[in-house]
């Protein structure tokens, strides 16, 4: 089995690098986009670096919006799985930055299908990870109880979360999203028009210890950075009642594993940590001081993000229905202990 991993260095990407590399020879693309997209703090380079050195890898620092970069690469590996982690990643970031936000998110994902279908064969395993933005500000409509720490859903039609069925039309989505959209439904009719096994993936909040996180993309291990680092931390609206639920890196990559044994053409699945890894921001600070003796210093802005959600969870039914044999492993106070330590052990 080869398999070809794109955004090598971020979260998802370099532990999906990892994983395979215990079964099967990886290469994997990045070109540090994120140091573009938010600067030093937000660079991969330093994880690009350390998989180039793992035996059975091998890297290319390409872009994937390059025809000719990505034709040289499927020529020469011929892949037979096929990780699409790359991506501009920010929901805020988008706005500066719109027609780069779509070339890469966008172009870039139709320029990788295109490749898979020309040069691999027909039986190759395309993986793209998509996200909860798909759904726009649409889960916003949702009846919503209010408590004093956070937000839950009203209705026992969503008591587990939100499924594949709810809408993704006649809402806010932010550019991000609709770039993400694009190529979520491109990769959907690559695997439905084409016959091809495509995967898509729409991803709530993924983490982990490995994650850059920067203050427009990656809450939970920025927030936890923040309280260790001392830093101020800002809240965007909603009193900081806001719910996502977290999911573990490594969670994910056994669910890619699960579809990879038994692909799909062109299905779709939420992919999340479900209602009970779920928490608000206040209950996150919370989480932070009693569990670890860390106070966050942080302000509550009456500004939400344009498009975000005020609740977000997964409804997981779905690949657990297709997949019985894969299950969240790492629970919220689980996938916290692994940050802190983590951000506690580079600030040595």
């Amino acid at each position: 089995m080869r398999v070809l991993v794109t955004g090598a260095g971020g979260l998802i990407g370099s532990e999906a690098v990892r994983y395979f590399l215990k079964k099967y020879l990886v290469w994997g693309i990045d070109n540090d986009m994120r140091s573009t997209f938010f600067g030093k703090s937000g660079s991969v380079r330093h994880i690009i670096d350390s998989l180039s050195s793992l035996e059975g890898y091998t890297h290319f620092n390409s872009d994937i919006t390059s025809q000719e970069q990505m034709e040289t690469i499927f020529k020469n590996v011929k892949p037979d799985v096929i990780i699409h982690c790359a991506a501009q990643p920010s929901h805020d970031k988008a706005a500066d930055i719109p027609i780069l936000d779509f070339n890469v998110n966008a172009f870039g994902t139709l320029n990788l299908l295109e490749c898979t279908r020309k040069y691999c064969n027909s039986d190759a395993t395309f993986i793209h990870m998509s996200t909860n933005k798909v759904y726009g500000d649409g889960p916003n409509s949702i009846e919503l109880i209010e408590s004093d720490m956070r937000y839950d859903f009203k209705s026992t039609v969503f008591y587990q979360g939100i499924d594949e069925y709810f809408s993704i039309d006649n809402c806010l989505h932010s550019l991000f999203g609709a770039s993400k959209l694009s190529a979520d439904i491109t990769a959907q009719e690559y695997g439905r028009y084409f016959g091809m096994n495509v995967g898509i993936f729409r991803g709530g909040c993924l983490t982990g210890p490995q994650h850059s996180g920067v203050e427009l993309h990656g809450f939970l291990s920025y927030i936890v950075k923040c309280a260790v680092l001392n830093k101020q931390y800002t809240v965007f609206g909603y009193k900081g009642k806001q719910v996502r639920d977290q999911i573990h890196s490594s969670d994910v990559i056994k669910a890619f594993d699960k579809f990879i044994e038994n692909p799909k053409k062109g299905e779709v699945y939420n992919m999340g940590g479900g209602k009970e890894n779920s928490a608000s921001v206040l209950e996150v600070i919370q989480l932070l001081k009693d569990d670890h003796d860390l106070s966050l210093d942080y302000d509550i802005s009456d500004n939400n993000r344009v498009g975000d959600h005020i609740c977000y969870y997964t409804n997981l039914f779905k690949f657990k229905r297709h997949f019985p044999e894969w299950d969240i492993t790492k629970n919220l106070n689980e996938i916290i202990d692994e940050i802190v330590y983590s951000v506690r052990s580079v600030d040595r």
